[in-house]
């Protein structure tokens, strides 16, 4: 086999290049720190789609390379699909789980509906232009307090349906068996394999 491809993953979220990687094994999978001085880009969309598609846009007009971007959330029922594309930043300081967990508890204090989802949406592009976009989800529910010690985000909450355990019990093979992002990856894996 001849130079594996490049991909670079336009996150600093080193749990979201981890799960790509472990994925995306065929490849070479690279994040932001092999771009010199990548911008800081806003996420000003209010869709998943939206943000992924400006990260990597952004991002591809830097490298020759294949970008990755994902954009991903925890959409709750009860709370009319939030936090959404503000899952990350929930309680208001950029990257806090703790918090936003606690905001998230708070909100569904009381509910009987505690359906949610996890929604992943990634972007492929090249030199500026996107080249086709996935998606992928999971359903689940919201426990009424954290479960497990693995995973990030709001893994702790979150039970996938068919299982009794959080995603931060369940571990990450399973979770990558399975995940929102595994399941989006899976479009991007057929897409690449089709290309190269």
């Amino acid at each position: 086999m001849g130079m594996r491809t490049h991909v670079i993953v336009a996150t600093r979220n080193t749990h979201k290049v981890e799960e790509i990687r472990a994925i995306l094994s065929d490849y070479e999978v690279l994040d932001l720190s092999a771009i010199v001085d990548p911008p800081e880009v806003a996420e000003t969309g209010t869709t998943f789609v939206a943000n992924a598609t400006l990260k990597a846009m952004a991002i591809s007009k830097l490298t020759d390379a294949l970008v990755l971007s994902d954009d991903s959330g925890l959409e709750v029922d009860a709370l009319g699909g939030e936090p959404g594309v503000y899952s990350s930043r929930y309680a208001g300081e950029d990257g806090n789980d703790a918090r936003n967990n606690a905001k998230l508890l708070r909100e569904l204090e009381g509910r009987e509906d505690r359906r949610a989802r996890f929604r992943c949406v990634m972007v492929l592009a090249r030199a500026g232009e996107v080249l086709a976009d996935f998606s992928g989800s999971v359903e689940g529910h919201i426990l009424s307090g954290s479960q497990g010690e693995g995973g990030f985000g709001y893994d702790p909450l979150f039970v996938p349906e068919g299982y009794e355990a959080s995603f931060a019990e369940l571990g990450e093979e399973v979770k990558n068996g399975m995940s929102h992002r595994a399941r989006a990856l899976d479009g991007v894996v057929n897409w690449l394999s089709e290309v190269s």
